[in-house]
């Protein structure tokens, strides 16, 4: 086969695309199985079961006290109890224990008193009174479960009591997963550091991990290379072996060597080729041999929604089952969202709710940022017909953790610091879960901004006043206008230059960037940083459209030590704790103060409270060190208050 770039062919909506990819397979039947009762729950029963005992088997006392005939208790009364032989016509019987012969009730022993002369009865009882009479909760051939019934804990013990031991049940869905491409490789097999060109099989185990959760049982497949022959092969093979459904994992695209479209196209029956839907587009759905084929992109955000939209509920039809219910919650755009329309596009977003309204803020990252996955408390779906939402705008956003989790949620935006990392895993180890940190870098300017308009709950702020040398409070007034405000430091910190490891360009300061071999990676406009760049470079008086890569933006310190490690850049602005978290040089320019910047309603918040409490602990400020490039001589003294 000749590689070739193809085009996609007719891009169906997402819920076309769905609609087809279903009804295709709606009678898609999964053999029936019979497997012990213990290890039924959550199967589905494929037909009716019927008791083989009945519960109870005998009659038995429902109370602790004495079986007696009813007959011989009717003239009892608290007044004027009646005696009975013990042992005779009143034996005493534990909860659960059979009925005696010739009786027919029992007295609960709060109504007999036992004597030398026998057993005084001190109220009447009626026929069966206080008995579990034989059959009473099931009647042996009677049915306990219909057909086509997900099998729940309760049922299980319904059945072991009515002497089901085994049920046939519907076989779980058999899925193969197929990671495809020539510099694929399982992470167990690479070794640091990684040869460029390699590319690590993760989605594969996140794919199946997924599958599972919906009752699936699955394979990976050891990674196929890009050789069309070698793709249709372990597609053939997989159904061949009886797999209900095959997953390929990337391939599905429209480049020169994504050849599924046409291994699929020459052995079945291509259904769809492109949705519109991003992240998500490059999906691929087909039919071989009567089996459901799914060409998942290769970019791990792309996959997940790929698999969401149409493997998942594929997974639930063919087992009769109905998905889970989604969970939604109304929010408000917290930041101007453009869209492009034609495509339904699926944004993962931070949440928190800040007084009477949940805040959703856009995480940034493309289809490839896993972690935007890890981090997203919701996917945002903004409709193909749409621009984008506005900042303010109210949405629904599918949540995918728990609307309770919310409540407890802190929401922090402005500038990056590795010490919010830290606060946020300390406080949800402090409040064994309950409480948590959402945080999204927007810059210290975006995060006062955020602050003033409520849809954070504080603020990481280092803005240098260039006037007075002092950090943040100048700001404050600018920025802040109707929300009071108290200013905590954090930390103090270093920053200064970034460089890779040995200096192998000699730079020794700010005057070296303009050098035409150097090329520099920045931060976002409005951040510490950037303000902070700037005025060492007026200090020198340097004109920054004289420095390569001035441009260049990243929003946090580790992406920036990043780039220099990568060879991306030869130097860059940022904190001592990144430079040495990365095994970079460091050339220190300034020491700075990290701020948190709080509502002042807010200090009484409990939550807030915790926090206050843990970044002025010992323990807290111990590991902050161990970070290297941090002082806390000051972390958790109040440095203003601002009406």
């Amino acid at each position: 086969m000749t590689p070739k770039r193809q085009s996609y062919r007719n891009l169906k909506p997402l819920h076309e695309a769905r609609d087809i990819f279903l009804t295709r397979f709606r009678n898609l039947a999964l053999q029936a199985e019979t497997v012990p009762v213990r290890r039924a729950l959550g199967r589905m029963s494929v037909s009716a079961v019927k008791a083989a005992r009945s519960v109870p088997a005998y009659h038995a006392a429902a109370v602790d006290g004495v079986a007696v005939r009813a007959a011989s208790t009717f003239a009892a009364f608290p007044e004027t109890p009646v005696l009975l032989p013990v042992g005779t016509e009143a034996i005493p019987v534990n909860t659960g224990q059979p009925l005696p012969e010739g009786a027919d009730a029992v007295v609960m022993i709060e109504k007999v008193e036992m004597t030398d002369a026998g057993c005084e009865v001190r109220e009447a009882v009626y026929p069966w009174q206080h008995v579990r009479k034989m059959g009473e909760d099931i009647v042996r051939g009677e049915i306990i479960l219909p057909a086509h019934h997900r099998i729940r804990a309760f049922d299980q013990g319904a059945l072991m009591a009515a002497g089901v031991m085994e049920i046939s049940v519907s076989r779980k869905p058999r899925v193969l997963i197929i990671p495809t491409g020539s510099e694929v490789v399982p992470p167990e097999e690479v070794t640091d550091p990684i040869r460029p060109g390699l590319v690590l099989e993760v989605n594969g185990q996140v794919l199946q991990s997924m599958a599972e959760e919906c009752g699936a049982e699955c394979t990976l497949a050891r990674p196929v290379p890009d050789r069309p022959e070698e793709i249709r092969d372990a597609v053939l093979a997989g159904i061949g072996g009886n797999y209900d459904i095959v997953l390929i994992i990337a391939g599905s695209s429209a480049g020169s060597k994504d050849y599924t479209p046409a291994v699929l196209r020459e052995s079945g029956e291509l259904l769809v080729h492109g949705v519109t839907v991003m992240p998500g587009k490059p999906t691929l759905l087909a039919a071989v041999a009567d089996r459901p084929v799914v060409g998942i992109p290769g970019y791990p955000v792309s996959a997940a929604v790929s698999f969401r939209e149409f493997v998942r509920p594929l997974l639930f039809q063919v087992q009769g089952l109905e998905p889970p219910e989604t969970r939604e919650v109304e929010v408000c755009i917290g930041r101007k969202l453009p869209s492009k329309p034609g495509l339904e596009e699926h944004v993962r977003v931070i949440l928190g709710r800040i007084g009477p309204r949940i805040v959703a803020i856009p995480l940034t990252g493309g289809a490839g940022m896993l972690t935007s996955l890890v981090r997203a408390d919701g996917i945002l779906r903004i409709p193909p017909e749409t621009s984008g939402y506005s900042e303010g705008e109210k949405a629904r956003v599918e949540l995918l953790t728990s609307p309770g989790e919310l409540e407890h949620r802190l929401l922090t935006l402005g500038s990056h610091d590795l010490t919010i990392d830290l606060l946020a895993s300390t406080l949800k180890e402090r409040s064994e879960g309950r409480v948590t940190i959402s945080s999204g870098n927007v810059g210290s300017m975006g995060g006062l901004l955020a602050v003033e308009k409520g849809i954070a709950h504080f603020a990481g702020s280092h803005l240098l006043d260039t006037e007075t040398g002092d950090y943040n409070r100048s700001y404050l007034g600018r920025f802040i206008k109707s929300t009071p405000v108290t200013l905590v430091t954090l930390v103090h910190r270093w920053q200064g230059l970034m460089l890779p490891k040995g200096n192998p360009k000699g730079i020794r300061g700010m005057t070296d960037l303009t050098r035409p071999d150097l090329r520099i990676v920045n931060r976002q406009a409005g951040s510490g940083t950037r303000i902070l760049l700037d005025y060492e470079l007026g200090r020198e008086g340097i004109d920054p459209a004289g420095i390569q890569g001035y441009a260049d933006e990243e929003y946090t310190h580790m992406s920036v030590a990043m780039a220099i490690t990568s060879g991306r850049a030869d130097a860059g602005l940022g904190i001592m704790a990144a430079a040495l978290a990365l095994d970079l040089d460091f050339i220190p320019v300034t020491r700075e103060r990290y701020d948190l910047v709080i509502p002042t309603p807010l200090m009484k918040d409990q939550r807030i409270v915790l926090v206050l409490e843990i970044i002025r602990s010992p323990g807290f400020q111990e590991q902050v060190l161990s970070l290297g490039g941090y002082e806390v001589e000051e972390t958790g003294r109040i440095q203003a208050s601002m009406p």
